[in-house]
């Protein structure tokens, strides 16, 4: 169907339309990662994002493109999950000012906006690498702007065609790709995207987004131990605002005599708000004052907690954030937020002082909001972020730069180098200091770890097959076998170095603790002169989480 015009609805049912198909194709663009270890796969990251994103959206009648670009861009923002969602939150954000102020678009001004999405995915990117999502973003801007074509059903056509051929040659632009057979998958995934809007345009799909039928199931594991008449602020209550000029200081402010665990968030015109309060009209009275609400969402938590303990809810998954500093509101100099799957990596965090333990890691990224939520907890004049995990940092970097705190993230890539970095610290000294102690405190671990592969694959000549044993030295695959003790065993002995001190193990799930000991032993008889520590980290996936300092 031609299309000389995009107003808001057509714009809603293009990016639903997007979301669907991508969610329906998510294992396909997993199954192109290269690297075959359990990891935040690439299709989930960016369908979780984009369904975020699209949630946001609210379709009236009158809606201009302008006001729906806006709603999907601060969806997208808070959605954002691993390096390929935040990068895709930053396409979006980058269309959203592209359409800034237009009520209906031409194809020249949606052209445009996709030119916008490729300049925002760039600048997001320290060391941007061609033959990724980055250069089909690109080429789609640049097929867009270059072409005179006045109907947007056909410029999407073309420009699905273009970046489909440009994908085809990802692997001859990363040789990784190329060994490993594949085309780029953060590529595929906005190719997917892209082809999701076509289609609503040429089949005028109205396209309401399809409800996510995963379960979710939470954990309540200690909840027989909470009082409920000890839960001090029983509703939660969240909402968003309407308003173009708030004065979100002074509301914090007012809000704060009212409750606690509250995050007020403000990007262009909407504002979101959630508290724990006794009085959820009053909180809502005093955001009618500031503008519009919509998407007000009450919870009694008492209520909640009683039907947990009558066995009214599943019990089967963990919860998403670990508190364990007692009193959020204390006010203290430093706070921690960590990034760790396991209970007893939790437990270790936590005897190091760390204020909240977000479960996440390798298979589920937590989000910017994720993040954002558990500083917006803490009372503290410093706050320090360890993602330990390469997917997580952008994503922690972005809910540092949307906090009104004093937040830094400390690029940790691995569970070992957060350990170091929180064994570091020094209270006595400033934030500055600190930032400088424990990024230098990374350089002197070297990680490794014991897992699994997913898939068929070649790396770096290894033929590896799905199921093998793969042994890693800082993300590269050094080892493969089919045991997990020796794998362990071999990729110490590479990591051992003349100046080694101290050898770190953390098990997990599947290990057998008599073979745990016994390979300590045989790295205490190899290495006397080391220190061999071993802990039961009980994460998943990861047979082995070690390290050498």
């Amino acid at each position: 169907m031609e299309y000389l015009k995009i107003d808001g609805r057509s714009f809603y049912n293009m990016m639903a339309n997007a979301c669907n198909k991508l969610e329906k194709q998510k294992e396909f663009v997993n199954s192109l990662n290269v690297f075959p270890v359990p990891d935040g796969d690439t299709g989930t990251n960016m369908s979780m994002t984009l369904r975020s994103a699209v949630s946001e959206m609210k379709v009236k009648d009158d809606a201009t493109i302008s006001d729906m670009s806006k709603q999907l861009s601060k969806g997208a923002l808070m959605g954002a999950r691993g390096n390929s969602g935040v990068i895709l939150s930053q396409i979006l954000r980058g269309i959203s000012i592209g359409l800034q102020n237009i009520r209906e678009a031409n194809s020249h001004q949606f052209a445009n906006s996709l030119m916008e999405g490729c300049k925002s995915a760039y600048k997001a990117v320290m060391r941007p690498t061609e033959g990724t999502i980055l250069t089909i973003v690109r080429t789609a801007g640049e097929e867009a702007t270059n072409s005179d074509e006045k109907d947007i059903t056909e410029l999407m056509k073309d420009i699905c065609k273009q970046c489909e051929d440009v994908l085809n040659e990802t692997p001859n632009m990363l040789p990784i790709l190329k060994k490993a057979k594949v085309v780029d998958a953060g590529g595929m995934g906005f190719l997917i995207i892209l082809r999701g809007m076509y289609e609503a345009l040429d089949d005028n799909i109205e396209s309401p987004l399809i409800e996510n039928k995963e379960p979710i199931v939470e954990d309540f594991k200690h909840q027989q131990d909470i009082d409920p008449s000890q839960i001090k602020f029983g509703y939660c209550t969240e909402f968003f605002i309407k308003s173009k000029a708030a004065d979100l200081e002074s509301f914090k402010k007012d809000l704060s005599y009212h409750g606690d665990s509250m995050i007020v968030v403000g990007a262009d015109d909407i504002v979101k708000v959630h508290i724990h309060t006794n009085d959820p009209g009053l909180i809502l009275s005093k955001a009618l004052k500031l503008g519009e609400l919509s998407k007000i969402k009450i919870d009694n938590m008492r209520e909640q907690h009683r039907r947990i303990l009558e066995a009214e809810y599943p019990t089967e998954k963990k919860s998403d954030t670990h508190e364990v500093s007692g009193e959020s509101n204390s006010s203290k100099k430093y706070a921690f937020i960590s990034v760790a799957s396991g209970d007893g990596m939790t437990q270790i965090f936590q005897d190091l002082g760390v204020d909240y333990v977000i479960e996440g890691g390798q298979t589920m990224n937590p989000s910017t909001e994720d993040i954002l939520s558990s500083i917006n907890k803490l009372n503290a004049e410093n706050i320090f972020v360890l993602p330990n995990n390469k997917n997580i940092i952008m994503a922690a970097t972005q809910a540092a730069e949307l906090s009104d705190k004093n937040v830094m993230v400390i690029p940790t890539k691995t569970i070992p180098q957060g350990i170091t970095c929180l064994t570091e610290f020094n209270v006595e000294e400033d934030s500055s200091t600190n930032v400088d102690i424990m990024t230098k405190a990374m350089d002197k671990v070297l990680a490794g770890a014991v897992t699994y592969a997913v898939r068929d694959t070649e790396i770096n000549g290894k033929q590896i097959k799905q199921g093998d044993i793969l042994g890693l030295i800082e993300g590269e695959i050094k080892e493969t076998g089919n045991n997990i003790y020796s794998s362990c065993l071999n990729i110490i002995k590479q990591m051992v170095g003349e100046d080694s001190e101290l050898i770190s193990i953390y098990y997990g799930d599947g290990c057998d603790e008599a073979k745990v000991i016994d390979l300590v032993s045989k790295l205490e008889t190899s290495y006397p002169e080391l220190d061999v520590q071993y802990s039961n980290g009980q994460q998943p996936l990861y047979y082995f989480i070690v390290s050498v300092e």
